[in-house]
């Protein structure tokens, strides 16, 4: 499992949690002190804009995609859209090198089609998240260009560099190398540079206030056209112990324990905070929240004007292995992050992203029978647990894993390299492929599944990775006049969240916690009481609620028929039920 264990545990930077930090398993804490603000009843809808619509025939989503179906967006009831990168990029890793942060990516339009779409949204009352890459470049910026071309360049202190005559650096780990080694040599100015990432992602030298400087402008810039939040990439990485002293080995088994949380990052975030986020309506998310909840609440809390939202992966960890997962370590883990933010900070839920697998294959069952029940119990969760909900594009069709079979279908960078990493290793590349088919980040990025027509109607021309073949059966639409269909359940749930107050605010507490099939869980808001019952197993499961849980009425229900008799329920497969209670 090595090397899918650092495949996903890195590149979505893996949070463990400190022991002595966990708290009890379930919270009632009073909520009458939270401060209520747009952000936290907010529900975002993450778009990975390569593939979603395109409408120029070259096989890659584009912004006038993403106009031309901003209704279809609007009738899902979200405020919000997160892109990821639509930068200018060369798209050695799909966008997150970026070459120049004031210019569109030509793949994707003009800066014309950028403010098209942003007045678009705000005109429906949504709100646009801008992804921020800044912990590294693309080595075909013009800063790093420069950087490269002599010692004395004004850019060279821009990125980390080593002289070759003070021999090679410590050994740092890389994610995406296949060598895993995070210094490459140079030879134009003799000296090694540092990339936490690809070799084409040189890391920014975040001590240089030059650099800091150039990256809240490039935050004002976009903030000045009108961008309502900003999520910060692998942005716990960004600080740094210049001197590169030597780490423990095996240390990139734990790589956020040695790369996260440096010396001067609240530093950098204070300044931030004071140069952009205080002076404009806007919020900002890191990616990753250190390896601790007490690392998390430094970034977050609102008494420490730095960020406004936790977004941990200690969730995202959870089944990633052929054996899959078991449901107590589900519960444990969402329980404990709620328990450890039930005064103070915020948290952001989610069960997909495009760094992971797609949320239905993952977590629930993607069969023909249990796809659409397991799809709806999901996003069920998603947006009944406290935390401001990130929904990925299509998992409200449900659409799954794309499973490939051979290395040269994938485009993801990470799996081509780690796929060489093995080779190079001589390890059991059977087991890798096994696992990349499972865990590879390429089966969240398929092309969005609109209709039954050719490559699902999302181009005319070759798309730049495979439509799922089960597109004819899922997509929007067969889905959209389905009264019983997963998009109009979804778009029915993101309603019920947005009416109850109780769903975003209100305390979270675990019941029956020893069932091994059925998470259940109540939100409690003064008098506005809610139970939610979710079956994840492919079985018919009895329950009983215990007291003080009475006079139960049902809400929601994802499938047709409920049998229940005062406190006693019989779920059926993959069955989400929501209930007020007194």
């Amino acid at each position: 499992m090595k090397h899918i264990f650092l495949f996903i545990s890195f590149c979505i930077l893996f949070l463990s949690c400190n022991d002595e930090k966990q708290k009890s398993l379930s919270s009632a804490e009073d909520t009458s002190e939270i401060q209520k603000t747009w952000w936290k009843e907010a529900v975002i809808y993450q778009i990975y804009p390569r593939s979603f619509k395109d409408t120029d025939g070259d096989g890659v989503g584009d912004l006038k995609g993403i106009i031309e179906k901003l209704d279809y967006i609007d009738s899902l009831g979200v405020n919000m859209v997160w892109l990821n990168p639509i930068y200018s990029s060369p798209n050695a890793d799909n966008g997150y090198d970026i070459s120049n942060y004031r210019e569109i990516m030509d793949e994707f339009g003009t800066m014309e089609d950028f403010d098209l779409m942003l007045s678009e949204l705000h005109k429906r009352d949504i709100k646009f998240v801008m992804d921020v890459v800044v912990n590294h470049s693309s080595d075909e910026h013009k800063w790093f260009q420069e950087s490269r071309k002599s010692r004395d360049n004004p850019y060279r202190d821009y990125y980390h560099w080593w002289p070759a005559e003070k021999g090679k650096p410590n050994y740092r780990y890389s994610l995406f190398d296949p060598k895993g080694d995070a210094w490459k040599y140079d030879s134009i100015t003799n000296a090694y540079y540092l990339h936490y990432f690809s070799a084409k992602q040189p890391d920014l030298k975040w001590e240089n206030p030059k650099v800091r400087q150039e990256v809240y402008d490039i935050m004002k810039f976009w903030a000045e056209k009108g961008v309502d939040g900003f999520r910060l990439d692998a942005f716990q990485f960004v600080s740094k112990d210049t001197t590169f002293p030597p780490l423990p080995e095996g240390y990139e088994k734990d790589v956020i324990k040695y790369y996260g949380m440096g010396p001067n990052l609240h530093e950098y975030l204070k300044e931030l905070n004071k140069e952009v986020l205080s002076k404009y309506d806007v919020f900002a998310v890191s990616e990753g929240a250190g390896s601790s909840f007490a690392d998390a609440h430094s970034l977050v809390d609102a008494d420490r004007n730095e960020l406004q939202m936790a977004y941990h992966f200690k969730g995202m960890d959870v089944g990633n292995s052929l054996d899959r997962y078991e449901l107590s370590e589900f519960k444990e883990v969402y329980t404990q992050w709620d328990s450890a933010f039930a005064k103070e900070g915020w948290l952001s839920i989610f069960l997909a992203n495009h760094d992971v697998p797609r949320m239905v294959s993952k977590f629930g069952n993607d069969s023909p029978e249990f796809r659409a029940a397991s799809s709806k119990m999901l996003n069920t969760f998603i947006l009944t647990m406290r935390g401001t909900p990130y929904c990925y594009y299509g998992d409200e069709l449900g659409m799954t894993n794309i499973a490939f079979d051979s290395i040269s279908q994938y485009q993801d960078i990470v799996a081509k390299n780690g796929y060489q990493k093995t080779l190079n290793e001589g390890g059991d590349i059977e087991q890798y492929m096994a696992e990349l088919k499972f865990l590879s980040r390429d089966n969240g990025r398929t092309p969005m599944q609109w209709n039954a027509t050719e490559h699902a109607g999302f181009t005319d021309g070759t798309p730049w990775l495979p439509v799922n073949d089960n597109y004819k059966e899922v997509n929007v639409a067969v889905q959209q006049n389905d009264p019983n269909s997963i998009l109009n359940y979804f778009r029915k749930m993101v309603k019920f969240r947005m009416d109850n107050p109780v769903l975003v605010y209100g305390d979270y507490e675990l019941i029956l916690p020893d069932n091994d099939q059925v998470y259940a869980y109540t939100r409690k808001l003064e008098e506005d009481k809610m139970l939610i019952l979710l079956n994840f197993s492919s079985e018919n499961v009895q329950i009983e609620i215990p007291e003080p849980i009475k006079d139960l009425e049902l809400l929601t229900n994802n499938l047709d028929q409920v049998s229940a008799q005062g406190n006693n329920i019989q779920l059926q497969p993959y069955q989400a039920l929501i209930y007020s209670y007194k």
